[in-house]
């Protein structure tokens, strides 16, 4: 009767949702106007700016080439960070701080956005010196209600992609959160949007924040909002999607705790994390208990392969405070064992 499309490509295709809709069949997702809207970063951005939401100063339109890109950037002011329409997981970005690495930066970001998304359109947009990726987590029905779980900071990243994440932020506090969950539910109301969807907020030094992106999927890091919610992100969604109305109000959310989540990846850290393929020889994760969790596909005797990412699993640990959930991890990372496949556990 329905589909949930996890968290790869298919879950912000808009075509899936309509092959799914021609066969009467429900996608446990959004509709596709939202997915369309936030999947253009320009048009999301247009979006951003009309519904109230902090958005970064930059130029929104497609840039034409390498000296327009000049000129806007010099109007913008330096650094500068170029970035593909289409883009996403990293590709199709460059940070750029004078004419040079401008002229440059424009030609082999839109030659990288060609390449891996078929659409070189490019905008530019002021870079944040000093930036932390703090984002929010809502949940929609289809009667109106919009609830924002609180956020989760993923600033520890490699080339753009999470490695660490974790909720609460240990940055913000009580006022800016509430300002932020305030803009991603305006902005959630904007594209009349349903299911679990995450607003991604850039965070400057001094706590002002900007519009970077919607998903409109369940995030790979959902699990440590479950923890210190105590709210089933996916069984929410199988709910909105079968029509029903929120169970809990705003008035409900609380945090409870604090939940670290670190990407176990198949990366050789010897050869710059570039990704490692080969045969899951071995493959013994931590015992689940009360602190630990972990999600994972992949099975001993398993191969990982060059044609997919190469997260292994997911290992999220909950403690009373951030000391207690940072102790759990590093004991079970010292548990955590692979063979067969290079990864970043050490």
């Amino acid at each position: 009767q329905a589909v949930h499309p996890g968290y790869g490509f298919l879950s912000e295709n808009s075509e899936f949702c309509e092959a799914l809709a021609q066969a009467g069949i429900a996608f446990i997702g959004p509709k596709t106007r939202a997915i369309e809207a936030m999947g253009d970063k320009i048009t999301s951005k247009k979006l951003a700016d009309e519904a109230g939401v902090n958005t970064i100063p930059g130029f929104t339109e497609a840039l034409r080439d390498g000296d327009h890109a000049v000129e806007v950037s010099r109007e913008i002011g330096y650094p500068v960070m170029l970035k593909a329409t289409a883009g996403g997981g990293g590709k199709g970005m460059r940070v750029v701080r004078d004419e040079e690495e401008c002229r440059d930066g424009f030609e082999r970001a839109a030659n990288e956005a060609r390449s891996s998304f078929g659409d070189d359109r490019m905008f530019a947009e002021k870079f944040i010196e000093e930036p932390r990726h703090i984002e929010i987590q809502i949940i929609a029905d289809s009667h109106g209600n919009i609830v924002y779980l609180n956020e989760r900071e993923c600033s520890l990243q490699r080339r753009h992609q999470k490695v660490i994440e974790e909720a609460p932020s240990p940055f913000l506090d009580a006022a800016t959160r509430k300002q932020m969950g305030e803009q991603a539910v305006a902005l959630a109301k904007a594209v009349d949007y349903q299911s679990a969807g995450t607003v991604e907020f850039i965070v400057d030094a001094h706590r002002n924040f900007y519009f970077l992106e919607m998903n409109t999927r369940l995030q790979v890091e959902h699990p440590v909002t479950e923890l210190i919610t105590g709210v089933d992100l996916v069984e929410l969604m199988i709910r909105v999607a079968n029509g029903e109305k929120l169970p809990i109000t705003q008035d409900d959310v609380g945090i409870n705790g604090w939940a670290i989540e670190s990407r176990v990846y198949a990366e050789d850290p010897f050869r710059n994390f570039l990704p490692s393929i080969g045969r899951l020889v071995y493959y013994q994760p931590p015992k689940e208990d009360a602190h630990v969790r972990v999600d994972t596909g992949v099975f001993e005797g398993g191969e990982v392969s060059m044609y997919y990412d190469p997260m292994i699993a997911k290992l999220i640990t909950y403690g009373a405070n951030r000391e207690e959930a940072s102790a759990h991890m590093r004991s079970a990372l010292d548990r955590f064992l692979i063979r067969g496949v290079s990864c970043n556990l050490n």
